[in-house]
């Protein structure tokens, strides 16, 4: 996902996305460790998607004050 689709959203669904991709990314690493992940390059991809969203969130916060 984009950072400027990300703008879109409320912070609510901010919030709610971060959940699901920590979850995505708690299954992922499940995965790699039993030997399941054929990807493993979407590992980073969730990483950096939870990086965006976090940032998207901080702006907003910092914006507010």
């Amino acid at each position: 996902m984009k950072a400027s689709d990300m703008l879109d959203l409320t912070d609510n669904e901010l919030n709610q996305k971060v959940s699901e991709l920590k979850e995505e990314l708690f299954n992922l690493r499940f995965q790699l460790a039993t030997g399941q992940l054929d990807n493993t390059s979407r590992i980073k991809l969730v990483r950096k998607d939870i990086a965006r969203v976090k940032t998207v969130l901080r702006e907003r916060q910092i914006k507010a004050v």
